[in-house]
């Protein structure tokens, strides 16, 4: 299982309630685009049309080896494979005040890749100072811990 991109952005501005596993729904070029690991996670999130599940505003460059003559759109919205229980629970979610649906991580299993998807709850200022805080501390102390 290879790991092609991470949002370490999200868990410094959100709280991470509970993550699933969706499929998601690519072109060839955009595939081997991944693959070389030519993707942007941060400002990504999950918006919903009707009853489908939809990822939207994921960067994906256009593969550099592809030799198509057509017009490609990096950021266009990318459908999310998930059951029908997901995706209600994915809406409900969605719906309570205060959640947002983001993107953690993209990776493969098999041949397949797939994304891991978090429902999130934003962090107050106060929050993001206390973790930088411990961050700092446990600096500290791994180096005090590497001079002994």
């Amino acid at each position: 299982m290879s790991n092609y991109a991470y949002n370490k952005k999200a868990k410094f501005d959100y709280e991470i309630l509970k993550t699933i596993e969706a499929g998601l729904v690519l072109a060839g070029p955009e595939v081997k685009s991944i693959r070389n690991h030519g993707i942007k996670l941060s400002g990504a999130f999950v918006g919903f049309i009707g009853d489908e599940v939809f990822l939207k505003n994921l960067h994906i460059p256009k593969y550099k080896y592809d030799g198509r003559k057509y017009e490609y759109e990096p950021e266009r919205e990318r459908k999310l494979l998930l059951n029908k229980k997901e995706i209600a629970y994915l809406k409900g979610k969605s719906q309570e005040k205060g959640l947002t649906i983001i993107p953690i991580s993209i990776y493969n299993r098999g041949r397949n890749i797939k994304i891991e998807i978090a429902i999130a709850r934003g962090k107050k200022k106060y929050d993001k100072r206390e973790t930088i805080k411990k961050r700092e501390l446990k600096r500290e102390l791994d180096r005090k811990m590497k001079e002994f």
